[in-house]
């Protein structure tokens, strides 16, 4: 049986930022994804730069990159993953605009 997918959506914000959220439900849960969810969610600025990405990739377990940082995830269920994952842009959106401010003072 393979993985069923539970969610896909694909959002362009109109500064050309990129939000993807992939999850599935995998057939079994597995050492590494215990909870039985396999999922990538990745916010990109319009460049492609990644912001940030929550992912559960073979080998690597639950982890987020936020920026340039990489931090191990704890996974609790999919509406808390895509609760701290739309608060992280929300924060990247805030300190982006903060430092266009900054930029436009000086």
């Amino acid at each position: 049986m393979p993985a069923r997918l539970l969610y896909r959506s694909r959002f362009i914000y109109p500064d050309g930022a990129i939000r993807e959220m992939v999850l599935w439900k995998l057939p079994k849960a597995t050492a590494e994804r215990h909870h039985g969810i396999k999922y990538r969610l990745h916010y990109s600025s319009a460049d492609g730069t990644i912001m940030i990405r929550y992912d559960n990739e073979a080998g690597k377990g639950d982890h987020r990159h936020y920026m340039d940082r990489e931090d191990p995830y704890t996974f609790l269920d999919a509406e808390t993953l895509v609760a701290d994952f739309l608060a992280d842009i929300k924060k990247v959106k805030k300190e982006e605009e903060h430092g266009k401010e900054t930029r436009d003072k000086g």
